[in-house]
């Protein structure tokens, strides 16, 4: 059958020999598959098109190798023509209107002049970059431009949310700010293949991220009062320590960015894998209606 790739991470065994995971879906279903001895150089890339002699499924793991996969019709991997059936399958970075709305839309929430010419200033820089990385190597908006957009999903979310909200010492520039930055460190934890970096697993994208936010902030005069409050719901937003978190969350912005990450994170999760599949990020099985 043929399939389209949605996204890919290389690994290595520990026998030392590579293999891919692919996430591959048509317009029957979604599936996880590694595929064996494939290297970091062999195709196929996100995007692309590619088709299966035999797949192997054990208790719900499907696997192959390198020789039961080929390109589609022979052909070297590529991506599929507009009018291929699985072109509208491939996820794509979401259009710039969409971003600056959303963005304008909050802004108009807010109070702070100082705060919201940074919010402009960065939801504007931040854009190009964000559309050209992954927020993931897996589970969640794993291709080029995931990270904008599940950067847009948590602000998107927050328009509807903000008016809403039973609370009035909620400071929407504080959970704005720390939404356009809470992954800006996996601009250097990824490359735009999604290949993890160096900077992973020496610094992180949490402290990354809530480095260079503070670094703006002192920039922009911000007095270290607010800076703080605003670093931290960056420092808190995997919420638990077990979850790589260096803190809690402790304050009402802190808390909604938390769950708004976790919110676009795991509906991701689940959109993108198959019918009985095993997500386990959320430790159970998804089905699908």
């Amino acid at each position: 059958m043929e399939y389209i790739t949605l996204s890919r991470s290389n690994g290595i065994t520990s026998k030392g020999s590579p293999y891919v995971t692919l996430k591959l879906a048509n317009l029957e279903e979604t599936i996880t598959l590694a595929v064996w001895d494939v290297a970091p150089t062999q195709g196929p890339a996100v995007g692309q098109l590619v088709r299966f002699l035999n797949i192997r499924d054990n208790a719900g793991k499907k696997s192959a190798n390198l020789s039961d996969m080929m390109p589609s019709h022979q052909e070297d991997f590529k991506v599929p023509s507009p009018e291929h059936p699985l072109y509208s399958l491939i996820p794509r970075p979401i259009e710039r209107a969409k971003w600056d709305d959303t963005i304008q839309h909050l802004l108009s929430f807010c109070k702070d002049d100082k705060l919201k010419d940074i919010i402009q200033d960065f939801s504007e820089k931040l854009y190009a970059p964000y559309s050209k990385y992954p927020a993931a190597t897996s589970v969640h908006h794993a291709f080029p431009g995931g990270l904008l957009n599940h950067t847009w999903q948590m602000l998107h979310m927050f328009e509807g949310l903000y008016p809403v909200l039973p609370y009035d010492d909620v400071k929407p520039e504080r959970v704005i700010l720390a939404v356009l930055f809470h992954d800006y460190g996996k601009v250097f934890e990824y490359n735009k293949e999604g290949e993890t970096q160096e900077a992973m697993y020496l610094l992180g994208h949490i402290y990354i991220s809530a480095y260079k936010l503070h670094d703006e902030l002192k920039k922009h005069d911000i007095d270290e009062h607010e800076a703080s409050r605003i670093v931290h719901c960056v420092l808190a937003h995997h919420g638990q320590r077990e979850w790589g978190s260096p803190v809690m969350p402790c304050m009402q912005e802190a808390v909604i960015v938390t769950y708004l990450d976790n919110l676009s994170a795991k509906t991701d999760a689940i959109t993108n894998a198959g019918h009985m599949e095993k997500v386990y990020a959320l430790d159970t099985h998804v089905i699908k209606s």
